[in-house]
């Protein structure tokens, strides 16, 4: 769903190479190797979420293969720069009560066997960092296909993304001239008026847009 948004939102400004199943299989990191060459960056987005997600109380080691391979092939093939869809369930974000806005970089409190999961890839990324490739992880709030907010559960209006604000951070972290240190962890939320999470970053992505204008 992230990916069709942000081809839609991009295609006309970047030559995007779609990968996904059945055809491109990210578990195998041959079908990796063979397409990234010649490429930017990768976004990577793909997650088992029907049994890894944050109410299941599982992961699925698939889950891990495909973010290592993302990396390797990365590093492995010249790709400078990768973009991976983490999650703001890395914290417990619904108990935070200040002071100020939750910040990416304090030590993780995930909510979920998933949320630790993604903790994982994080982590995985800043060592890929070290070996010289960048690493952007996005703690990816909610971003819908109806681009609605829904005004009955307060929690998800904290983290509610809009498509533009979602759009414009991938866009912004493309224009980057470089990543500081390598890697670099930003929260994908838009600017609502409840929100909890520090969604400063270096690389000029400002929101534009807040839940209360998407009300559901």
């Amino acid at each position: 769903m992230i990916g069709q948004i942000l081809k839609s939102g991009l295609g006309e400004e970047y030559q995007i190479t779609g990968l996904d199943l059945p055809d491109g299989d990210v578990r195998r990191y041959e079908t990796l190797a063979n397409v990234v060459s010649g490429h930017s960056a990768i976004i990577h987005l793909a997650w088992d979420t029907q049994t890894d997600n944050f109410l299941s109380e599982k992961i699925n080691p698939e889950n891990s293969q495909m973010f290592f391979n993302v990396y390797k092939a990365a590093l492995e093939n010249g790709v400078k720069r990768v973009i991976v869809a983490s999650s703001v369930h890395a914290d417990r974000f619904y108990e935070w009560k200040g002071p100020g806005y939750m910040s990416p970089y304090q030590l993780p409190n995930p909510d979920s066997p998933y949320g630790a999961h993604k903790v994982f890839m994080e982590s995985l990324g800043r060592w890929f960092a070290s070996k010289g490739l960048e690493v952007v992880c996005i703690r990816f709030g909610g971003i819908t296909p109806v681009n609605k907010a829904n005004k009955n559960h307060l929690p998800e209006r904290a983290t509610f993304l809009s498509q533009r604000d979602g759009v414009a951070l991938i866009r912004s972290i493309f224009k980057a001239e470089s990543v500081p240190n390598n890697f670099v962890i930003v929260y994908g939320v838009s600017n609502s008026d409840n929100r909890i999470h520090d969604i400063t970053n270096p690389f000029g992505w400002i929101s534009q847009d807040k839940a209360e204008d998407f009300l559901d």
